[in-house]
Order: C-alpha cells, then sequence, then structure tokens
C-alpha cells in the first residue's frame, strides 16, 4: 500500500525563506522530505506545516 504524500511548507525564521516540498510522514509523525537545511545555515529553527495532497 502506498503511503499518503504530503505537501510540506517548511519556512526558515531566521532569513525568510520558504521551501515547498512533498514528503511522506514517518512512524513518529514527522514528515519526511530529505530536507537538511536553508541556504542561510538553519538547520534546527524552522516552521514546518503539511497538508495531504
Amino acid at each position: 500500500m502506498a503511503k499518503e504524500r504530503y505537501r510540506v511548507v517548511i519556512r526558515c525564521p531566521e532569513c525568510g525563506e520558504r521551501y515547498i516540498l512533498r514528503g511522506h510522514r514517518n512512524e513518529k509523525g514527522e514528515y519526511e522530505t530529505g530536507f537538511q537545511q536553508c541556504i542561510c545555515g538553519n538547520e534546527d529553527h524552522l516552521y514546518i506545516d503539511g497538508a495531504p495532497e
């Protein structure tokens, strides 16, 4: 059975950059998109919001 895909919006409060990605939820309920860090180097303080596609 295929996992449900989500449209994930990641915002960086430090520089204001916004990323729109597709991903899945893992067993912990977190979104998996492959995103690692913002272009400003921020990798810890990010606002993440997801919605089913």
